[in-house]
């Protein structure tokens, strides 16, 4: 425990963007101190043992926003950070004879696709440059504060900037982003494919963290937001972290504390304390009171706002609008020891498929269904399954000829309805979520060994993410830019003086 009694800045939260800013803050000579509410460091980019013998990633699962520019600055790839490029994109199995699947190169992709559609093969190409449109503008934007609705100068500055980088595209460019940011990803896909399983294996990522029809707009955003990102390089790839997640977690926090910044594990934060509208530092919650001038939350908007200040520091109509900000992702998010391989029927040998992003959803509405049925019932009996199987690329996640699955599932209520306890129904959606893919992969029911699964409670109690909300709010076009987490507050100034949000809301 460090003897200081005076920081510059503290970090409330030691998730991956919690130590990415107490990083660059330290190396520009601040005295910085990061507290985390967990034993461990990483928040939900963290590689924990779920059963013995057999570790993985807790809840993020697979790397391809970890912006380069970090990984430069930081070093990462130094400090022991290695990322492998999955070896084919996405897997997925139609019925017990069919399956599609993109390979690691476009020709390879194209040859898939036209066993199925020869046009829409034809089309692949025009449809990646029309979506590399509004990728490379993301790219831009990333590293720019967005300019803040009835701000100063500056901000009139900022919003000039992105005016004129709209400008300079051409018309075929601007009506791409326009499509992609207010469209529904069906609309879109519609327009480019016939397929209605080509279009689900692109509209899957619609829908993933994203509690929404891939029917409802906004919803292309979405399938944007998960394809603008690159492993090593390669745009729009995805790839593993070897050691899992935490491994990412571990090399920024060691470039952290390389700089001089201090990482503080049991230690939640119970309050951030003002005096005169002005940050004085915070309480944990053994009453510890600790000193900052400036404090930097990785926590969502939400539980900063409404749980970690004083209701009389924030007008009411701000906290309104925060109170107001959706949330849940509708996520039920598993991790499963296996004693051997899943053979799929439709292609039962071992291979490259297994590397990939395995999708049980074969078309857009088998999508909006499991939404449907979600929205009523509490989940649905045909849900949405991303399946990874880490281990075939990382042999240090289980014991020699075992196997571990990552499984990201949709959809769920982040809050059941009628009263009921996601604690009460964890262990029988779990077996819902194994069974679906027993039906495309029989056999792989008898093969679990253990498993641990954490419902949308779970993610928020375990890790604070609120409303299991992976993104830390809703990526809807009212919560996006400018007006996230709410207008007024996207430079990451927060209404106290000092204090900053550096967290994925």
């Amino acid at each position: 425990m460090t003897k200081r009694q005076q920081w510059d800045v503290i970090i409330v939260g030691g998730g991956h963007n919690g130590l990415t800013c107490a990083a660059y803050l330290a190396q520009a000579g601040k005295a910085v101190l990061v507290l985390e509410r967990r034993p461990v460091i990483g928040g939900a980019a963290v590689t924990e043992t779920f059963h013995p013998g057999f570790r993985n990633s807790l809840a993020s699962y697979t790397v391809s926003l970890l912006n380069p520019k970090v990984v430069k600055d930081l070093k990462l790839d130094e400090r022991g950070l290695n990322i492998i490029a999955r070896p084919v994109g996405n897997f997925m199995p139609l019925d017990s004879q069919r399956y599609l699947m993109t390979g690691a190169t476009l020709a390879q992709t194209q040859r898939e696709f036209a066993r199925l559609n020869p046009q829409d093969a034809e089309a692949l190409p025009g449809y990646y440059a029309w979506l590399e449109h509004g990728a490379s503008l993301l790219r831009d934007l990333l590293l720019q504060t967005p300019p803040n609705s009835g701000g100063g100068l500056l901000d009139l500055w900022r919003a000039g900037r992105l005016a004129n980088a709209m400008r300079k595209l051409a018309p075929d460019a601007q009506q791409a982003v326009l499509d992609l940011f207010t469209r529904s990803a069906a609309e879109v896909l519609d327009s480019w494919f016939d397929d209605p399983h080509i279009k689900a294996l692109f509209g899957f990522d619609a829908v993933v963290g994203n509690f929404a029809s891939p029917f409802e707009a906004g919803s292309a955003y979405v399938l944007l937001h998960h394809v603008f990102g690159e492993v090593n390089g390669e745009q729009g790839a995805w790839g593993h972290a070897m050691g899992g997640m935490g491994a990412i977690s571990d090399a920024i926090a060691a470039a952290a504390t390389a700089a001089g910044a201090t990482i503080r594990c049991n230690a939640a934060v119970a309050s951030i304390d003002t005096q005169d509208n002005k940050i004085t530092g915070v309480t944990l919650a053994d009453g510890q009171q600790i000193s900052a001038d400036i404090v930097a939350a990785n926590t969502t908007p939400k539980h900063l706002l409404l749980d970690l200040l004083d209701e009389h520091q924030i007008e009411p109509q701000v906290r309104r609008r925060i109170a107001s900000t959706r949330y849940g992702s509708g996520t039920f998010r598993m991790n499963v020891a296996l004693d051997r391989l899943p053979q799929f029927s439709c292609k039962p040998t071992p291979g490259e498929h297994l590397s990939a992003g395995i999708i049980i959803a074969p078309t857009l509405d088998y999508m909006e269904r499991a939404y449907i049925d979600a929205r009523c019932d509490g989940w649905s009996q045909a849900p949405i399954v991303e399946m990874l199987i880490p281990s075939t690329l990382d042999d240090s996640l289980a014991p020699a000829g075992k196997h571990v699955a990552s499984l990201f599932c949709q959809h769920v209520q982040p809050v059941l309805s009628d009263g009921r306890q996601w604690s009460t129904y964890r262990d029988e959606v779990a077996a819902l979520m194994i069974n679906t893919v027993d039906q495309m992969a029989p056999g792989f029911a008898d093969s679990v060994l253990g498993y641990r699964a954490l419902t949308p409670h779970d993610l928020e109690s375990v890790l604070g993410l609120t409303g299991g909300d992976i993104f830390h709010g809703a990526l809807t076009l009212s919560q996006l830019y400018s007006a996230r987490p709410t207008l007024g507050l996207a430079d990451y100034r927060m209404p106290v003086r000092n204090l900053f949000l550096c967290g994925a809301g």
